[in-house]
């Protein structure tokens, strides 16, 4: 029991140690990570798509 509560009072004293992003940071942060999902996304969309044009050109040919 004296563990459990030794450990509760070792998370409590590291949770106030947390230095937390603001709201700009995180707002920033997050647009980032959209735009480079969004660009990877186009970029896989037009790679498949090549690759399934090439596979039926060969397919037909």
């Amino acid at each position: 029991m004296k563990s459990s509560i030794k450990f509760i009072q070792e998370v409590r004293t590291e949770a106030r140690r947390v230095t937390w992003p603001s709201l700009k940071e995180t707002s920033i942060t997050s647009l980032v990570v959209a735009a480079v999902v969004l660009i990877f996304g186009i970029f896989f969309l037009l790679a498949d798509t090549l690759i399934l044009k090439v596979l039926q050109y060969i397919i037909e040919f």
